[in-house]
């Protein structure tokens, strides 16, 4: 889950990291209000799920309440990177004497956390990277050992921080590594991490992305949930509680877990067609959850063919089959279906198929096939 701005400064709050104070608003009025109370010179910011929002104009200074309401006025509704602007968020300006960068996220390969703190911020971190890679300091954190006060203040000492900076560097990034670590995060990224005039370090910027598989343990994330930019079939998934992605193509996929479902889609690419969606029912493949997949498949009028490629594990195949055969009464579908079942007790589940296979359901015995016979049904 990646969160607005405003909420990764909300959530960074909570962990005692210091942001500037600013309120959210979808409304004009409420941002002259909400400027007039803090104070002015103030930032309105437009909140969307894309960068780039200060070359398309999202982010503006206002010195008044006049400004503020021109500013609210035209942010309001803008449209940057196909995102209209439906959220701004209105915040005390900062004085800045430097920009910092600095981050956590999980290095796979190494499996560890990999923390990165730069003296060159306010601009992409892949350009930092790119053109002076020297000038970003990395440090591997132990997930068991985590990080201390020790290797932090080294961390900081090789990025070359103003010395200035360096209590409030520490404070901060040791804050952040704790936001990382128990808000069950896959990146949080502060830049700028900018140093006042007055020797204060601040968090003016907020970039968290949020692991959603753990949200049952933190039953406040569903605000965040609730803001995730989503299209109306990936909106009816998440509803069914299915792991969706819409793509642009003519074939419906349908598979049991992740790996299949992306090796689906690439399959249905290399025999020539175009995967309509990326759709994940996990381990279950019972009526219900069959029939919500179909369902929300069905909703998508360029799909003009179903691949649903089943390997079964802990899933049996007969259990798959009746699903199928009982979503099928369930929901009418319009376009043909091409099954592939293999895996466990995938012969009795073939059998159960058997008898009721027509134009309308077909089945092919390995992948490959399947998603020829899908595209060529898809293709006319």
């Amino acid at each position: 889950m990646d969160l607005l701005e405003y909420q990764g400064k909300q959530f960074f709050a909570s962990y005692g990291i210091p942001v500037s104070d600013g309120e959210a608003t979808s409304s004009v009025d409420e941002a002259v209000a909400i400027a007039d109370r803090i104070g002015y010179p103030v930032v309105v910011k437009a909140q969307v799920h894309t960068g780039g929002r200060g070359k398309a104009g999202g982010v503006k200074l206002a010195a008044d309440a006049e400004e503020c309401r021109t500013h609210a006025t035209n942010i309001l509704g803008l449209d940057i990177k196909g995102h209209i602007v439906e959220i701004i968020w209105v915040e005390r300006a900062s004085d800045i004497a430097e920009e910092y960068y600095a981050s956590f996220t999980l290095d796979r390969s190494a499996k560890k956390y990999l923390g990165m703190l730069s003296a060159e911020g306010g601009v992409e971190i892949e350009a930092v990277a790119e053109e002076n890679p020297d000038a970003i300091a990395r440090i591997h954190v132990d997930p068991v050992e985590g990080l201390s006060e020790e290797a932090c203040r080294a961390w900081v000492a090789a990025a070359n921080l103003n010395p200035q900076a360096t209590e409030g560097a520490v404070d901060i990034l040791m804050k952040l590594y704790t936001a990382y670590v128990d808000g069950d995060a896959d990146l949080v990224e502060i830049n700028p991490l900018i140093l006042k005039p007055t020797g204060e370090v601040h968090a003016l910027d907020a970039k968290v992305s949020l692991d959603g598989n753990a949200i049952y343990e933190h039953p406040d994330y569903a605000q965040y949930d609730a803001t995730q930019p989503r299209d109306e079939r990936e909106e009816a998934a998440n509803e069914k509680g299915l792991q969706y992605v819409g793509l642009e193509g003519s074939v419906g996929v349908i598979a049991n877990g992740a790996g299949l479902a992306m090796s689906t889609v690439d399959v249905v690419n290399q025999v020539g067609g175009k995967p309509a969606n990326f759709l994940d029912i996990g381990g279950g493949a019972n009526a219900d959850v069959m029939a919500g997949a179909l369902e929300v498949i069905n909703n998508d009028p360029e799909v003009k063919s179903i691949l649903i490629n089943i390997f079964g594990g802990i899933t049996r195949g007969e259990e798959v089959a009746n699903g199928i055969l009982e979503a099928m009464k369930r929901v009418t579908i319009d376009a043909p279906i091409v099954i592939r079942l293999d895996g466990t007790n995938a012969t009795e589940g073939r059998a159960i198929l058997e008898p009721e296979l027509d134009d309308k359901l077909m089945m092919e015995p390995t992948m490959l096939d399947a998603a020829r016979r899908a595209v060529e049904l898809a293709q006319g």
